[in-house]
């Protein structure tokens, strides 16, 4: 029997998930979109944290302009790189007036000492004359002109450093490190040819300082006669190899009163028992050989301060040259 259209029209189906309306009604999600949007971060296209995709004019419309993005990254790659770049420079200037200022300090100290051995070079040659001048065929190898000459080298050397440094000139440190190279040089190849030729340098030495025995107490050699004089009283010994080298030069049986074992005037006319019979040179010789670690540490020390001059000097110079290419 079939239901009329009425009857149907009075019935109701079960809503099911097909049949179910979604819908909000007008104006509701406007109304709550305007509630919450404002608490969630919602805007016209979002509800409740949920984002609408934009349609493609939309998209269109929003990278009409890449050109700037791609502007504004690279002037931060620049901005970046001259940080990095200043922050170097910053760095390297740093070290450089670190090394500066010890550069300064240490030529400093090595000019004050060649200031200290120039005076007293000049004290030994206005008081004692030409002191410790031993050779005959070198008269003006003293002791006095040594010093001398050395205070002067030093000072000069010193004072090139001192100005090379405090004004971070290239021209003047690179002399700085030349003179220095050079002198450190010469000094290590005295000291290869001494060790090379010894026996050699033994036997004319000997020859030498039999030589100059010949100008003791004639006038004009004030230097070599106190020298051997101290050297003789200090070392208790006579003459180069022997107490007779001085019958040579006396031309009889007599030494200077110097080589006395009591002093007293004209004690050298007296016999041989009252004089010492130690040869000078072997006596110094053998002095040299048991001071040998300190006369070693001394040379070692002067050649640990030559080659901390010549570092200082380089570091400084390629720092200089090094902030000049990559910070001016």
């Amino acid at each position: 029997m079939r239901r009329s259209s009425t009857d149907e029209s009075t019935y109701h189906r079960s809503p099911s998930l097909d049949s179910k309306d979604y819908s909000l009604p007008n104006g509701t999600f406007r109304r709550y979109s305007s509630m919450y949007g404002g608490q969630f971060g919602a805007t016209s296209n979002s509800f409740f944290g949920f984002h609408t995709n934009p349609g493609p004019k939309a998209t269109k419309a929003k990278y009409t302009s890449p050109k700037g993005n791609k502007y504004v990254v690279f002037y931060l790659d620049l901005s970046f790189i001259f940080l990095l770049e200043l922050k170097r420079c910053s760095m390297a200037h740093n070290c450089l007036q670190c090394i500066k200022y010890l550069m300064f300090v240490f030529n400093l100290l090595f000019w004050l000492g060649g200031c200290g051995i120039l005076g007293v070079g000049i004290w030994l040659a206005v008081t004692q004359g030409n002191f410790a001048t031993l050779s005959s065929s070198f008269p003006s190898l003293s002791a006095a002109n040594l010093l001398i000459v050395t205070g002067t080298f030093v000072m000069i050397i010193g004072f090139v450093g001192c100005i090379g440094a405090i004004k971070e000139n290239k021209c003047l440190l690179l002399s700085f490190f030349i003179m220095l190279l050079i002198i450190f040089l010469l000094e290590l190849a005295v000291v290869i040819l001494f060790f090379v030729y010894t026996d050699k340098i033994d036997k004319y030495a000997q020859r030498d300082l039999k030589k100059g025995l010949h100008l003791y107490g004639t006038d004009g050699n004030i230097g070599l006669t106190n020298a051997w004089s101290i050297i003789q009283t200090d070392f208790r010994c006579c003459g180069v190899s022997n107490y007779t080298d001085w019958f040579e030069v006396y031309n009889t049986t007599r030494v200077p009163d110097s080589c006395c074992l009591e002093f007293s005037e004209n004690c050298g006319l007296h016999s041989p028992g009252t004089w010492w019979k130690a040869p000078c040179y072997e006596t110094v010789k053998i002095w040299l050989q048991e001071n040998l670690l300190a006369v070693g540490i001394f040379g070692l020390c002067t050649a640990m301060v030559q080659i901390l001059g010549l570092t200082f000097a380089m570091t400084m110079y390629c720092q200089v040259v090094k902030a000049d290419t990559y910070c001016a």
